[in-house]
């Protein structure tokens, strides 16, 4: 109880700490690129990590060189 406690207070005091303000001023040689689209953003974090993780389980399971027990 008393870790839980103490890791809740140390996480929520991190958080009040941190400023997201400051994410506002741009450094100097601060050049992002174009943002994405909906579509570029959920095809490049959803749709590509579950047909990655689709190709390497149909690998594993396609090139598992152990007998089955019968």
């Amino acid at each position: 109880m008393r870790a839980g406690a103490v890791a809740a207070g140390t996480t929520l005091m991190m958080l009040l700490m941190s400023s997201p303000a400051l994410a506002l001023t741009r450094d100097d040689g601060d050049d992002p690129g174009p943002g994405l689209s909906a579509i570029d953003t959920i095809g490049l974090y959803v749709v590509a990590p579950i047909a990655l993780f689709v190709i390497i389980a149909g690998l594993v399971m396609l090139l598992d060189k152990s007998k089955k027990q019968a």
